[in-house]
């Protein structure tokens, strides 16, 4: 008896075309019909350390670090002691906690939680003396000089025992932090009874759809499901009728992953003994280049697997591309995972097999980031000339000439600077001179040594604390900084490669 040639399934063929939204009038008809407590597609990367802790976060330079966070999408923290004055200031998009750092007990675990980093741009209230201005932006502007005084908490309790105490209560949440993978799919705890686990994750189909040969006339079938402690690639491929692939892709990813930084991807999975493909793709359109990397499991055992960026091969349709751009990280618009008879260009997958298969992934991870900055100190430049030999005292700034008046300020600027590279954390530290009212946007010329004069608007200190907790370079870095007369952008990237870390 003649064998029956398995047929097509247009209906799957419209279902996988759907889902993927690839023919928009088809997905609106299935919103149209579909319940309103369908799940919907979202992200359902695991929560991790992402929140930045603005410390002085209605000062000069602090109000402007919270909006410039803000703006650049980061989750902001912002530590006051004035909780309404806090809101006022800096809106309701901030979340906004009243603790002060020279009280430890108010430093409690909701201050902590989930941070990434900490910018710290507090210090003692210094204005003039009363009476001598009803103006007091003069003073803060350097239009004219006012006698000043410390009014408030010493320089000693907030420049260097509060932060210390700072230091004692972020340690371990940063130092949890200091990791170089970031987990972006966690299948791990997602079959647990409690409704509310910390980290929740919509149903698999939420986002992750079958993409079988279907789509080019095979009868192949695979899905993608949770089970205890895994979700599970599984499902029947056959090569009958020219097809001979199944694989699982996420829609599109809102938002996209920004992997920059990171070398490449890592999955802990556990095959059937098959070679595999992962593809990742940094543009949105359905029909577009993966960036695909073959890997071999060893069946029933759990491994991991490493795909730099740099291996990764470009192909369209299993043709490699050799003229295509590298795979852009700061986009990673969809993964997916394949097995496929075929390799590249045509060549055979040698350990493919027909008939069922069974790949479980317990974890999607981004790895390789380097080490970036965990604690950002807003110091003041001339914190070491105040007992420098054969200083000439008329030529430096106020706080220099005035550091004893003052209460030691730059003394104890000083001893809180050493308590940060002494906290084992990855810091940089910011010595601005004079600081201004002016915009920001200036040319900026930094220095070690402590020999810099000059000004600089709290605009553009705000904005080196940011791009300081995005740079490696950054890392241990203790400099001074002042602005020029000069418009210019600056390059990030390479601003602090001049500098030499601290010993």
């Amino acid at each position: 008896m003649k064998a029956t040639k398995p047929s097509w399934n247009p209906g799957r063929f419209l279902q996988t075309l759907t889902y993927f939204e690839v023919i928009p009038v088809l997905n609106w008809f299935q919103q149209l019909f579909q319940s309103s407590t369908a799940p919907q597609p979202t992200m359902t990367t695991t929560a991790s350390a992402n929140t930045v802790l603005v410390v002085g976060a209605t000062g000069g330079v602090g109000k402007r670090v919270v909006k410039q966070l803000h703006d650049r999408g980061y989750s902001v923290r912002a530590l006051v002691r004035d909780l309404e004055r806090g809101k006022a200031m800096l809106g309701d998009d901030v979340d906004i906690i009243d603790a002060d750092i020279t009280l430890p007990e108010t430093l409690t675990p909701a201050v902590v939680k989930d941070i990434r980093a900490v910018i710290c741009c507090t210090g003692p209230r210094v204005q003039p003396k009363e009476g001598d201005t009803p103006d007091r932006a003069k003073y803060y502007q350097g239009l004219k000089f006012y006698m000043p005084e410390v009014v408030g908490d010493s320089p000693e309790s907030t420049d260097y025992q509060g932060i210390k105490n700072l230091l004692h209560a972020i340690a371990d949440p940063l130092k949890a932090a200091q990791t170089n993978e970031k987990i972006l799919f966690d299948f791990t705890d997602h079959s647990s009874p409690d409704p509310s686990p910390p980290t929740p994750q919509p149903p698999l189909p939420a986002l992750w759809g079958a993409l079988d040969d279907v789509v080019m006339g095979g009868v192949s079938d695979s899905t993608m499901r949770q089970i205890d402690h895994a979700a599970l690639f599984t499902g029947n491929v056959s090569t009958a009728n020219s097809g001979g692939f199944a694989s699982v892709r996420t829609r599109n990813l809102e938002p996209a992953l920004n992997l920059s930084g990171y070398e490449g991807v890592k999955l802990r999975v556990k095959g059937d003994g098959q070679r595999y493909k992962f593809l990742m793709r940094s543009d949105d359109k359905w029909d577009s280049i993966a960036y695909s990397h073959s890997f071999d499991t060893t069946a029933n055992a759990w491994i991991d697997v490493h795909i730099p960026f740099n291996t990764l091969i470009p192909a369209f349709r299993a043709k490699t591309l050799t003229d295509a751009a590298p795979l852009n990280a700061n986009r990673i618009c969809s993964l997916q995972l394949m097995l496929s008879k075929f390799e590249y260009d045509g060549n055979l997958n040698p350990l493919f097999t027909p008939g069922t298969f069974a790949l479980e992934v317990q974890s999607i991870s981004a790895y390789g980031r380097p080490t970036m900055p965990q604690f950002v100190l807003v110091s003041s430049a001339g914190v070491t000339r105040i007992d420098r030999p054969g200083i000439n005292l008329d030529e430096e700034p106020p706080a220099v000439r005035m550091n004893d008046q003052l209460g030691g300020i730059l003394t104890w600027k000083r001893r809180g600077e050493e308590a940060v590279r002494e906290s084992g954390l990855p810091y940089t530290i910011v010595r601005p001179c004079a600081l201004t009212e002016a915009d920001g946007g200036k040319q900026l010329t930094l220095d070690q040594g402590d020999n810099l004069r000059g000004a600089i608007s709290r605009d553009d200190v705000a904005a080196i604390c940011i791009h300081a907790i995005e740079q490696p370079q950054a890392c241990n870095l203790t400099f001074e900084v002042r602005a020029e007369d000069t418009d210019l952008a600056v390059h990030w990237t390479t601003l602090f490669d001049q500098l030499q870390p601290d010993r």
